[in-house]
Order: structure tokens, then C-alpha cells, then sequence
């Protein structure tokens, strides 16, 4: 008897405290949109180049990571790397509002000399890797990785971009640099000459087992911003702090000094970013400057489920959402649902000329 009680208790509490959306929800483009943060991994298998260290792979994450990607140790070291990206086009192809995706490369800790250092890399994916293994697909993009501490930075660069490279991806708490480093500055005028946007990590870090989150300190933008460079911070910088403040609230300040800043709303629906998202959707700072991606394959985890939200869905919409079999459908619904308006989902098209 207890337990009905207790059911029925939370079902009245839910109906009293119900709130809806973070704000009106809308309809979604009438086009099918595009989703800028895609990862992928692999061990090396096929000749892939792609590695992941030791102290990863013992991690209870890499487990959860690899059935995520709907994969094994096994299937990758028999079929190869690439079949994760196989994996990813097939789903993208049965989704309704998803139309291609950005997967995105990872470099890795460059030493003094302005090479890989592989001893302080935890996982790698080589931009020449994503480049042939895209072009097989129709649907699948690709943005270069390139730390700016690599001897031949700009050279790889150019490279990226004559190979159809997106943007570049960054995460500097991992790849162990600081964006303010004025070194940086010719790769940043290749960046602006070739109008080539920057997707950088900023905030706390943990999907690795070890990060330096005062690299990814929002604050550290300033020069490729004022260089000009497009700048696409992941997450509005969820979750980290830096000198006694939250590094959203850090980033949000700087909006208004910069039109070339962008964020995007990945990874906001996990159930370790309360309140997130509804910050994005609901501050200021954020108008006009948010795009769609997803963190694939963070969605594909019991780290984002609708039925985090009783207070913002109804019971119908978090069943409906639930029972939704396509990944990257059932992410666009659940953020329809708790308000991200059509123009987030229609951004990042129209910013990066992708298709």
C-alpha cells in the first residue's frame, strides 16, 4: 500500500510544481538541421593512427564510451576503426531532423620540440584519419584538431582546409596549452584568412581521467577574439570556475565585447548540468549566439534521459521522448520540448556553410 501512495504522492507533487518549458516551445526547421560536436575514437586497428593510453583504457569510462558507439574492443580490432563512423552515418541516415554531422579529430600533448607526445596523450584521433573516412559518407563532416604548440601547425592547417575541414576542435585542458600564449598568433591569422571557425572546450573536464580546467578558463579567449577569429565555445562553459567564478558567467560577460563569439548547447541535458540549459536559454548574454551540437556520443548514456524533467514535461512527452529509437531524434526532441527555439537548431548551418 506504501508504495502507491508514494507514486501517487510524486505524481500529485509533479502536477503541483509542474513548470514547462525554460521558455515557449517552438516547431522545429522545416529542413534537418546539422550537429557540430560528433566525437568518434579508435585503438590504432586498420591503420587508423588513432590511439588511447593505457590509463584510459583501464578506465571504467572507456567501457561505457565504446558501448556508447555502439561498439567493442573486439568488433574495432577485427573491422577496424572506421566502423564506428559507419555506425554513425547509419543512424544519422534514420534520423527525422538530423541531416549530417561534424565528427570531430583530436590532437593530442605536444612537447618542446613541436611534436606528438604520446606518453601524455590519453586519446588521439588523427585529422588525416577523419578526412578519408568521411569522404566515404555523405552525411558525415569533419573538423581538424591541430594544438598550436605543433612545429607545423599552420602548415597542418592549410592542409585541413584544402581537405574540407569545418573548424577546428580544441580542448586545451587535455591537450595542455593556453589559448592566450602569444606564439599562437600566426595560427590565428591563418585561422581568420582562411575563415576557418574555432570550437573550443571551456569549462570543467571529465570525460578524460586527468584534465588542467585553468586552461579552459573562458577568460583565456581574448586574443584569437580580438584577432578576429570565429569562436564557438562548447557547453557555455559549463560547470568549471576560475578565480572564484563560474566560467559561464565569465564567458557570458565577454559576449558583449565580442560579435565573432558564439557558444553551443551540447552536453546541457545531462543530469550533471542542472540548470544549464535553461541558462541558455533564458540569459541575455546568450541571444542570437547559441548553436545545436550534441556531444555524441555522451546522448547515447544513462547521462541524459527526458525523464530527468518531470517538472518541465509532462508525462506523455517524457514517455514519447523516451520511446523514441533514433539517438540523434530523440536528443533534437527533448531539447525542442524544454524550449531551444528553431534559430538554435538552424545556426550552426547558417554560421558554418557546411553543406
Amino acid at each position: 500500500m506504501a508504495l502507491p501512495l508514494m507514486t501517487l504522492g510524486g505524481c500529485v507533487s509533479c502536477a503541483v510544481l509542474f513548470r514547462g518549458p525554460y521558455v515557449a516551445r517552438e516547431a522545429l526547421p522545416t529542413v534537418k538541421v546539422l550537429d557540430m560536436h560528433v566525437h568518434t575514437a579508435g585503438l590504432g586497428a586498420k591503420g587508423s593512427g588513432c590511439f588511447v593510453s593505457k590509463a584510459m583504457r583501464d578506465s571504467y569510462k572507456f567501457s561505457i564510451y565504446l558501448r556508447s558507439f555502439w561498439s567493442s574492443r573486439k568488433e574495432l580490432e577485427e573491422s577496424g576503426d572506421g566502423v564506428i563512423l559507419e555506425k554513425i552515418s547509419r543512424e544519422l541516415a534514420g534520423s527525422r531532423h538530423v541531416g549530417a554531422a561534424i565528427v570531430l579529430a583530436l590532437d593530442g600533448v605536444v612537447n618542446e620540440a613541436g611534436e606528438l607526445d604520446r606518453d601524455r596523450t590519453e586519446v588521439y584521433v588523427p585529422n588525416e584519419f577523419l578526412a578519408r573516412e568521411t569522404a566515404r559518407f555523405t552525411n558525415l563532416l569533419w573538423g581538424a584538431s591541430i594544438n598550436p604548440k605543433r612545429k607545423d601547425a599552420v602548415e597542418r592547417l592549410v592542409w585541413a582546409r584544402r581537405e574540407g575541414a569545418r573548424l577546428v576542435k580544441w580542448i586545451p585542458s587535455i591537450m595542455q596549452f593556453d589559448p592566450s600564449d602569444e606564439a599562437f598568433r600566426p595560427f590565428y591569422e591563418k585561422l581568420v584568412e582562411l575563415r576557418m571557425p574555432l570550437l573550443t572546450h571551456a569549462g570543467q573536464e571529465r570525460s578524460f581521467t586527468s584534465a588542467r580546467d585553468e586552461l579552459c578558463d573562458p577568460q583565456r579567449l581574448h586574443l584569437p577574439l580580438k584577432m578576429g577569429v570565429t569562436v564557438v565555445v562548447a557547453h557555455i562553459a559549463s560547470t568549471g570556475s576560475n578565480d572564484g567564478e563560474r566560467d559561464t558567467d565569465r564567458l557570458a560577460r565577454m559576449m558583449a565585447s565580442y560579435t565573432n563569439l558564439y557558444s553551443e548547447i551540447s552536453s546541457l541535458t545531462q543530469f550533471n548540468k542542472p540548470g544549464y540549459l535553461e541558462e541558455a536559454l533564458t540569459r541575455p548574454e546568450w541571444k542570437g549566439r547559441l548553436l545545436y551540437g550534441s556531444d555524441f556520443p555522451l546522448i547515447n548514456t544513462a547521462l541524459v534521459s527526458p525523464h530527468f524533467y518531470p517538472l518541465r514535461l509532462t508525462t506523455k512527452q517524457r514517455f514519447a521522448i523516451a520511446g523514441e529509437t533514433n539517438v540523434w531524434d530523440r536528443d533534437v526532441l527533448l531539447k525542442q520540448a524544454l524550449g531551444v527555439p528553431a534559430e538554435v537548431f538552424a545556426r550552426t548551418e547558417a554560421l558554418l556553410g557546411a553543406r
